[in-house]
């Protein structure tokens, strides 16, 4: 499962099974399921900005959204909007 993915994606995956880490920051859909399969539950990009703001600090998600945007980064409409 693990050789699907590139180094990184296998490197954070690994390394939380590991450590016994229950939740992996991962943002491509297949490292995604891959870290789900292995049992472990998946946050991404904007759920860290999204826990951030809740927990006080002072972030614009909707600013982050759009540099994230202009640099190419790619965000689904479903995403974006729920952000």
């Amino acid at each position: 499962m693990l050789n699907s993915l590139d180094s990184g994606e296998a490197a954070v995956i690994q390394l939380a099974i590991n450590e016994n880490i229950q939740t992996v920051c991962i943002d491509e859909a297949t490292g995604r399921r891959v870290a789900r399969l292995s049992g472990l539950s998946v946050t991404g990009t904007i759920g860290i900005l999204l826990r951030a703001k809740r927990e006080g600090y002072s972030i614009s998600i909707q600013q982050s959204i759009q540099r994230m945007l202009a640099r190419n980064i790619r965000l689904s409409k479903t995403v974006i909007n729920f952000a």
